[in-house]
């Protein structure tokens, strides 16, 4: 496995609680991580528990281009280089097709499409320029298989699969590699509005997922692991 010491990590929705849990582990390994979030007291928060300095924390939105661009900029103000860049932001919109509002719909391909294909035009380049380099993303299991409810969720986060495997496509001759981690059902914040009956105790918790985010950014560059699945024992979809 490679060290994370001295590696420069780009981890967006750091405030969640796959986010938080990531950050600690990350950190404890030495890594060089900027954090970002649409929150920047939660940020500060973060940061303050892992000894970031404030200046690795930035409030971005990550579906407008002009935040995208001023969180590019600002990183690489302070760091020469992307070693990884780890997308586990986005939203959570589980609604029937009676409900689920066009807002909604919009609202996530957002937040679970366009703003990683943001994110990817504004750091890929970098990465290019070394030829090397680190992607990781969250799908989730809804990016593999449909679930009643899901209809603006699977939508957006099938066009993620989609869109990364053809970028992997274009970048398969270089040390570029791209991971996808679909997750089944983790105990975080995106349950949080969600009106079902859910067992909260039986899923991937927090700390698990983080764990499988800090196995993925040690593997060498030798290898390419094109995606990861972790699902509860209890609900396995795949």
């Amino acid at each position: 496995m490679e060290s994370l010491k001295g590696k420069n990590i780009l981890l967006t929705g750091a405030t969640g609680g796959i986010g938080a849990a990531t950050v600690k582990l990350l950190s404890a390994g030495g890594a060089q991580l900027f954090l970002t979030g649409r929150n920047l007291d939660k940020l500060k928060a973060v940061a303050t528990a892992n000894n970031i300095p404030e200046e690795r924390v930035f409030v971005a939105d990550l579906s407008n281009p002009d935040s995208v661009e001023q969180l590019r900029q600002h990183f690489f103000q302070l760091n020469s280089q992307i070693d990884i860049l780890i997308n586990a932001a986005g939203v959570g919109i589980i609604k029937n097709m009676d409900t689920l509002s066009e807002t909604d719909f919009l609202r996530s391909l957002n937040y679970n499409l366009y703003a990683p294909f943001l994110l990817l035009k504004a750091f890929l380049p970098a990465m290019k320029e070394l030829k090397k380099g680190l992607i990781i993303n969250i799908p989730g299991v809804l990016g593999k298989v449909p679930m009643a409810g899901a209809a603006a969720y699977c939508a957006s986060k099938y066009g993620l699969v989609g869109m990364l495997q053809s970028v992997r496509e274009e970048v398969k001759r270089t040390e570029i590699r791209i991971t996808n981690l679909f997750l089944g059902g983790t105990n975080s914040a995106f349950w949080d509005t969600i009106d079902l009956k859910i067992q909260r105790e039986k899923m991937v918790q927090a700390e698990e997922a983080a764990k499988a985010i800090w196995f993925l950014c040690q593997q060498p560059a030798s290898g390419v692991v094109n995606e990861m699945v972790l699902q509860p024992f209890n609900h396995q979809a795949i």
